[in-house]
Protein backbone atom coordinates (compact mmCIF):
# COMPACT_ATOMS: atom_id res chain seq x y z
CA UNK A 1 0.00 0.00 0.00
CA UNK A 2 1.54 3.33 -1.35
CA UNK A 3 1.55 6.25 1.25
CA UNK A 4 2.00 10.06 -0.41
CA UNK A 5 4.47 12.22 1.50
CA UNK A 6 3.69 16.13 1.36
CA UNK A 7 6.18 18.22 1.45
CA UNK A 8 6.02 22.04 1.96
CA UNK A 9 7.42 24.42 -0.80
CA UNK A 10 9.74 26.06 2.17
CA UNK A 11 11.31 22.21 3.15
CA UNK A 12 11.93 21.55 0.20
CA UNK A 13 13.82 24.50 -1.27
CA UNK A 14 15.92 24.88 2.23
CA UNK A 15 17.26 20.76 1.44
CA UNK A 16 18.35 21.47 -2.13
CA UNK A 17 19.51 24.62 -0.72
CA UNK A 18 21.83 23.08 2.13
CA UNK A 19 23.11 20.44 -0.66
CA UNK A 20 23.79 23.27 -3.00
CA UNK A 21 25.91 24.74 -0.10
CA UNK A 22 27.88 21.63 0.51
CA UNK A 23 28.14 20.76 -3.11
CA UNK A 24 30.02 24.45 -3.31
CA UNK A 25 32.06 24.11 -0.22
CA UNK A 26 33.68 21.16 -1.67
CA UNK A 27 34.30 22.63 -4.92
CA UNK A 28 35.61 25.59 -2.99
CA UNK A 29 37.84 24.02 -0.76
CA UNK A 30 39.06 21.48 -3.63
CA UNK A 31 40.13 24.63 -5.64
CA UNK A 32 41.65 26.32 -2.33
CA UNK A 33 43.61 22.97 -1.11
CA UNK A 34 47.01 24.67 -2.55
CA UNK A 35 46.05 28.05 -0.43
CA UNK A 36 44.93 26.34 2.63
CA UNK A 37 48.01 24.07 3.01
CA UNK A 38 50.28 27.04 2.54
CA UNK A 39 48.59 28.78 5.72
CA UNK A 40 48.19 25.69 7.56
CA UNK A 41 52.43 25.12 7.20
CA UNK A 42 53.19 29.01 7.98
CA UNK A 43 50.80 29.28 11.08
CA UNK A 44 52.67 25.41 12.24
CA UNK A 45 55.69 26.92 11.51
CA UNK A 46 54.99 30.26 13.19
CA UNK A 47 54.22 28.04 16.28
CA UNK A 48 57.17 26.16 16.35
CA UNK A 49 59.59 28.65 16.20
CA UNK A 50 57.61 30.97 19.07
CA UNK A 51 59.69 30.30 21.56
CA UNK A 52 63.06 30.70 19.79
CA UNK A 53 61.69 34.34 18.63
CA UNK A 54 60.51 35.00 22.39
CA UNK A 55 64.26 34.13 22.90
CA UNK A 56 65.53 36.65 20.34
CA UNK A 57 62.78 39.20 21.54
CA UNK A 58 64.99 39.66 25.01
CA UNK A 59 68.27 39.67 23.25
CA UNK A 60 66.96 42.52 21.26
CA UNK A 61 64.80 44.65 24.36
CA UNK A 62 61.69 43.34 23.17
CA UNK A 63 61.30 44.50 19.47
CA UNK A 64 58.90 41.74 18.54
CA UNK A 65 58.31 42.64 15.11
CA UNK A 66 62.10 42.45 13.95
CA UNK A 67 62.86 39.45 16.40
CA UNK A 68 59.80 37.49 14.06
CA UNK A 69 61.44 38.70 10.73
CA UNK A 70 65.20 38.23 11.94
CA UNK A 71 64.16 34.57 13.08
CA UNK A 72 62.26 33.27 10.25
CA UNK A 73 64.40 35.04 7.79
CA UNK A 74 67.51 33.42 9.69
CA UNK A 75 66.03 29.84 9.88
CA UNK A 76 64.91 30.21 5.94
CA UNK A 77 68.76 31.53 5.25
CA UNK A 78 69.94 28.00 7.04
CA UNK A 79 67.60 25.67 5.65
CA UNK A 80 68.15 26.83 1.98
CA UNK A 81 71.74 27.11 2.29
CA UNK A 82 72.01 23.38 3.88
CA UNK A 83 69.56 22.16 0.96
CA UNK A 84 72.02 24.04 -1.35
CA UNK A 85 75.00 22.21 -0.23
CA UNK A 86 73.36 18.94 0.10
CA UNK A 87 71.96 18.95 -3.42
CA UNK A 88 74.81 19.49 -5.89
CA UNK A 89 76.23 16.83 -3.43
CA UNK A 90 73.69 13.91 -3.95
CA UNK A 91 73.05 15.02 -7.48
CA UNK A 92 77.28 14.84 -8.83
CA UNK A 93 77.44 11.65 -6.81
CA UNK A 94 74.59 9.47 -8.03
CA UNK A 95 75.62 10.71 -11.52
CA UNK A 96 79.09 9.66 -11.07
CA UNK A 97 78.02 6.08 -9.51
CA UNK A 98 75.58 5.69 -12.57
CA UNK A 99 78.35 5.96 -14.51
CA UNK A 100 81.15 3.99 -12.74
CA UNK A 101 78.66 1.46 -11.65
CA UNK A 102 79.52 -1.08 -15.27
CA UNK A 103 83.04 -0.65 -14.93
CA UNK A 104 83.06 -1.16 -11.10
CA UNK A 105 80.98 -4.47 -11.77
CA UNK A 106 83.36 -6.02 -14.78
CA UNK A 107 86.52 -5.04 -13.10
CA UNK A 108 85.17 -6.57 -9.59
CA UNK A 109 84.21 -9.61 -11.68
CA UNK A 110 86.94 -9.80 -13.94
CA UNK A 111 88.51 -13.03 -11.79
CA UNK A 112 85.30 -15.31 -12.07
CA UNK A 113 85.99 -17.08 -15.25
CA UNK A 114 83.12 -19.11 -13.89
CA UNK A 115 80.46 -17.02 -15.52
CA UNK A 116 81.74 -18.14 -19.01
CA UNK A 117 81.33 -21.59 -18.03
CA UNK A 118 78.19 -21.25 -16.41
CA UNK A 119 76.62 -19.31 -19.55
CA UNK A 120 78.14 -22.20 -22.20
CA UNK A 121 76.24 -24.28 -20.17
CA UNK A 122 73.30 -23.05 -21.03
CA UNK A 123 74.36 -22.05 -24.81
CA UNK A 124 75.33 -18.43 -24.00
CA UNK A 125 78.85 -17.42 -25.34
CA UNK A 126 80.47 -14.95 -23.69
CA UNK A 127 77.76 -14.21 -20.87
CA UNK A 128 80.65 -12.09 -18.72
CA UNK A 129 80.64 -9.88 -21.62
CA UNK A 130 76.79 -9.84 -22.42
CA UNK A 131 76.28 -9.37 -18.30
CA UNK A 132 78.45 -6.12 -18.75
CA UNK A 133 76.93 -5.01 -21.61
CA UNK A 134 72.93 -4.73 -20.41
CA UNK A 135 74.58 -3.57 -17.15
CA UNK A 136 75.74 -0.50 -19.01
CA UNK A 137 72.83 -0.21 -21.19
CA UNK A 138 70.67 -0.17 -17.76
CA UNK A 139 73.12 1.89 -15.89
CA UNK A 140 72.73 4.85 -18.88
CA UNK A 141 68.83 4.26 -18.59
CA UNK A 142 68.57 5.40 -15.18
CA UNK A 143 71.44 8.15 -15.94
CA UNK A 144 69.26 9.19 -18.51
CA UNK A 145 66.05 9.15 -16.58
CA UNK A 146 67.30 10.60 -13.72
CA UNK A 147 68.60 13.86 -15.94
CA UNK A 148 65.29 13.79 -17.47
CA UNK A 149 63.40 13.67 -14.36
CA UNK A 150 65.52 16.47 -13.06
CA UNK A 151 65.04 18.46 -15.91
CA UNK A 152 61.85 18.38 -15.74
CA UNK A 153 61.41 19.19 -12.48
CA UNK A 154 62.86 22.38 -13.08
CA UNK A 155 59.30 23.47 -14.37
CA UNK A 156 57.95 23.67 -10.90
CA UNK A 157 60.90 26.24 -9.28
CA UNK A 158 58.15 28.86 -9.85
CA UNK A 159 55.24 27.44 -8.37
CA UNK A 160 57.20 26.86 -5.73
CA UNK A 161 59.11 29.76 -4.73
CA UNK A 162 55.48 31.38 -5.35
CA UNK A 163 54.61 29.17 -2.46
CA UNK A 164 57.43 29.89 -0.17
CA UNK A 165 57.62 33.46 -0.55
CA UNK A 166 53.82 33.17 0.97
CA UNK A 167 54.69 30.86 3.47
CA UNK A 168 57.07 33.14 4.66
CA UNK A 169 55.24 35.96 4.91
CA UNK A 170 52.12 34.60 6.70
CA UNK A 171 54.87 33.30 9.32
CA UNK A 172 55.98 36.53 9.96
CA UNK A 173 52.28 38.33 10.12
CA UNK A 174 51.15 35.62 12.34
CA UNK A 175 54.37 35.43 14.39
CA UNK A 176 53.40 39.71 14.70
CA UNK A 177 49.73 40.15 14.74
CA UNK A 178 48.65 36.01 15.35
CA UNK A 179 49.13 37.01 19.75
CA UNK A 180 46.57 40.22 19.35
CA UNK A 181 44.24 38.33 17.08
CA UNK A 182 43.98 35.15 19.45
CA UNK A 183 43.78 37.69 22.13
CA UNK A 184 40.63 39.38 20.98
CA UNK A 185 38.99 36.33 20.10
CA UNK A 186 39.49 34.69 23.59
CA UNK A 187 38.22 38.27 25.04
CA UNK A 188 34.94 38.02 22.97
CA UNK A 189 34.41 33.95 24.26
CA UNK A 190 34.91 35.25 27.41
CA UNK A 191 31.81 37.55 27.29
CA UNK A 192 29.75 35.16 25.95
CA UNK A 193 30.56 32.13 28.01
CA UNK A 194 33.60 32.50 30.23
CA UNK A 195 34.10 29.14 31.24
CA UNK A 196 34.09 27.44 27.92
CA UNK A 197 36.54 30.76 27.00
CA UNK A 198 39.35 29.25 29.72
CA UNK A 199 38.33 25.45 28.57
CA UNK A 200 39.06 25.96 24.87
CA UNK A 201 42.00 28.53 25.53
CA UNK A 202 43.66 26.37 27.38
CA UNK A 203 43.17 23.25 25.06
CA UNK A 204 44.82 25.44 22.14
CA UNK A 205 47.54 26.76 24.67
CA UNK A 206 48.53 22.88 25.02
CA UNK A 207 48.44 21.92 21.46
CA UNK A 208 50.49 25.03 20.58
CA UNK A 209 52.84 23.56 23.26
CA UNK A 210 52.94 20.14 21.74
CA UNK A 211 53.86 21.70 18.38
CA UNK A 212 57.14 23.99 19.77
CA UNK A 213 58.15 21.00 22.34
CA UNK A 214 58.20 18.97 19.75
CA UNK A 215 59.54 20.69 16.83
CA UNK A 216 62.06 21.72 19.08
CA UNK A 217 63.12 18.47 20.42
CA UNK A 218 63.22 16.69 16.62
CA UNK A 219 65.63 19.78 15.46
CA UNK A 220 67.98 19.60 18.38
CA UNK A 221 68.64 15.65 17.95
CA UNK A 222 68.95 15.97 14.30
CA UNK A 223 71.41 18.58 14.23
CA UNK A 224 73.35 16.03 17.02
CA UNK A 225 72.49 13.45 14.47
CA UNK A 226 74.11 15.78 11.85
CA UNK A 227 77.13 16.13 14.05
CA UNK A 228 77.69 12.49 14.75
CA UNK A 229 77.29 12.01 10.52
CA UNK A 230 80.04 13.74 10.54
CA UNK A 231 82.61 12.98 12.55
CA UNK A 232 82.22 9.41 11.20
CA UNK A 233 82.76 10.58 7.54
CA UNK A 234 85.57 13.00 8.41
CA UNK A 235 87.18 10.33 10.09
CA UNK A 236 86.91 7.47 7.55
CA UNK A 237 87.90 9.74 5.24
CA UNK A 238 91.15 10.07 7.09
CA UNK A 239 91.88 6.26 7.01
CA UNK A 240 90.52 5.52 3.83
CA UNK A 241 91.83 8.52 1.65
CA UNK A 242 88.71 9.73 -0.12
CA UNK A 243 87.55 13.79 0.03
CA UNK A 244 86.94 15.16 3.75
CA UNK A 245 85.09 17.62 1.84
CA UNK A 246 82.19 14.81 1.55
CA UNK A 247 81.21 14.85 5.52
CA UNK A 248 79.85 18.05 5.70
CA UNK A 249 77.30 17.21 2.92
CA UNK A 250 76.74 14.08 4.45
CA UNK A 251 76.27 15.69 7.64
CA UNK A 252 73.60 17.71 6.26
CA UNK A 253 71.43 15.07 4.77
CA UNK A 254 71.40 13.23 7.64
CA UNK A 255 70.12 16.08 10.06
CA UNK A 256 67.47 16.71 6.98
CA UNK A 257 66.08 13.65 6.82
CA UNK A 258 66.05 12.96 11.02
CA UNK A 259 63.12 15.30 10.78
CA UNK A 260 61.16 12.39 9.24
CA UNK A 261 60.16 10.66 12.22
CA UNK A 262 61.02 6.77 12.34
CA UNK A 263 62.31 6.57 8.28
CA UNK A 264 64.58 9.40 8.45
CA UNK A 265 67.77 7.92 10.15
CA UNK A 266 66.95 4.65 7.94
CA UNK A 267 66.81 6.98 4.79
CA UNK A 268 70.55 8.78 6.17
CA UNK A 269 72.13 5.28 6.54
CA UNK A 270 70.98 3.84 3.25
CA UNK A 271 72.15 6.92 1.26
CA UNK A 272 75.30 8.17 3.25
CA UNK A 273 76.19 4.33 3.37
CA UNK A 274 76.08 4.06 -0.33
CA UNK A 275 77.72 7.24 -1.64
CA UNK A 276 80.78 6.62 1.23
CA UNK A 277 80.69 2.92 -0.65
CA UNK A 278 81.44 5.13 -3.82
CA UNK A 279 84.11 6.45 -2.76
CA UNK A 280 85.49 3.34 -1.06
CA UNK A 281 83.45 0.55 -0.48
CA UNK A 282 84.96 -0.55 2.95
CA UNK A 283 84.19 2.96 4.15
CA UNK A 284 80.51 2.55 3.57
CA UNK A 285 79.75 -0.76 5.24
CA UNK A 286 81.87 0.36 8.58
CA UNK A 287 79.66 3.67 8.55
CA UNK A 288 76.85 1.65 8.23
CA UNK A 289 77.52 -0.55 11.06
CA UNK A 290 78.67 2.39 13.14
CA UNK A 291 75.43 4.31 12.35
CA UNK A 292 72.95 1.85 13.07
CA UNK A 293 74.65 0.95 16.68
CA UNK A 294 74.63 5.02 17.17
CA UNK A 295 71.11 5.07 16.43
CA UNK A 296 70.19 2.69 19.13
CA UNK A 297 72.09 4.63 21.57
CA UNK A 298 70.11 7.92 20.17
CA UNK A 299 66.96 6.15 20.29
CA UNK A 300 66.84 4.71 23.82
CA UNK A 301 69.04 7.43 25.72
CA UNK A 302 69.57 10.84 23.73
CA UNK A 303 66.42 11.31 22.44
CA UNK A 304 63.92 10.90 25.36
CA UNK A 305 66.42 12.83 27.19
CA UNK A 306 66.29 15.53 25.00
CA UNK A 307 62.72 15.73 23.90
CA UNK A 308 61.53 14.47 27.55
CA UNK A 309 58.92 11.95 25.90
CA UNK A 310 56.31 15.19 26.38
CA UNK A 311 54.08 13.79 23.64
CA UNK A 312 53.57 10.54 25.86
CA UNK A 313 52.74 8.57 21.97
CA UNK A 314 52.88 4.69 22.45
CA UNK A 315 54.88 3.43 19.34
CA UNK A 316 52.02 1.89 17.51
CA UNK A 317 50.67 5.24 17.37
CA UNK A 318 53.50 7.23 16.02
CA UNK A 319 53.89 4.58 13.34
CA UNK A 320 49.95 4.29 12.47
CA UNK A 321 50.15 8.28 12.62
CA UNK A 322 53.34 8.77 10.24
CA UNK A 323 52.02 6.25 7.62
CA UNK A 324 48.66 7.88 7.38
CA UNK A 325 51.09 11.08 7.05
CA UNK A 326 53.01 9.97 4.37
CA UNK A 327 50.03 8.42 2.33
CA UNK A 328 48.18 11.75 2.53
CA UNK A 329 50.79 14.21 1.97
CA UNK A 330 53.75 12.35 1.27
CA UNK A 331 56.96 14.14 3.14
CA UNK A 332 55.06 17.16 4.88
CA UNK A 333 52.68 14.54 6.25
CA UNK A 334 55.52 12.41 7.99
CA UNK A 335 56.97 15.61 9.09
CA UNK A 336 53.86 17.08 11.19
CA UNK A 337 52.16 13.71 11.65
CA UNK A 338 53.54 12.91 15.06
CA UNK A 339 52.66 16.61 16.35
CA UNK A 340 49.07 16.37 15.02
CA UNK A 341 48.61 12.51 16.75
CA UNK A 342 50.15 14.68 19.72
CA UNK A 343 47.37 17.58 19.58
CA UNK A 344 44.92 14.81 19.23
CA UNK A 345 45.77 13.42 22.33
CA UNK A 346 45.03 16.52 24.00
CA UNK A 347 41.78 16.57 22.68
CA UNK A 348 41.11 12.87 24.23
CA UNK A 349 42.53 14.03 27.40
CA UNK A 350 40.25 17.06 27.72
CA UNK A 351 37.36 15.50 26.62
CA UNK A 352 35.78 15.39 30.20
CA UNK A 353 36.34 18.96 30.42
CA UNK A 354 34.51 19.59 26.96
CA UNK A 355 31.66 17.40 27.70
CA UNK A 356 31.33 19.10 31.30
CA UNK A 357 30.77 22.54 29.37
CA UNK A 358 27.61 20.73 27.64
CA UNK A 359 26.26 19.14 30.83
Amino acid sequence: MSKTVEVDTKTFVRFWLVIAILALAVVLIDRATTGLLIVGIAIFFAIAVRPLVTKVEKLLGGRHALASGLTVGGLVLIIGGALAVVGPTVVSETTTFLKNAPEMIQNDSAGWDKINEVGRFFGIENARAQITSNLKDFSNHLLNSFKNNFLSSVGAVGSFLTGLILTIIISILWLIQGPEIMSKFWKKMSNKNDKASRVYRRIVSRMADVISKYVGGQTLVALLDGVVTWCIVFVLSLIFGFSSGLAFPMALIAAIFYLIPMFGPLITAVVVSLITFISAPAAGLIFLVVYVIYEQIENNVIAPKIQGNALDLPSVVILISVTIGIYMFGLLGAIVSIPIAGMIKVLIDEYPSIRALHD
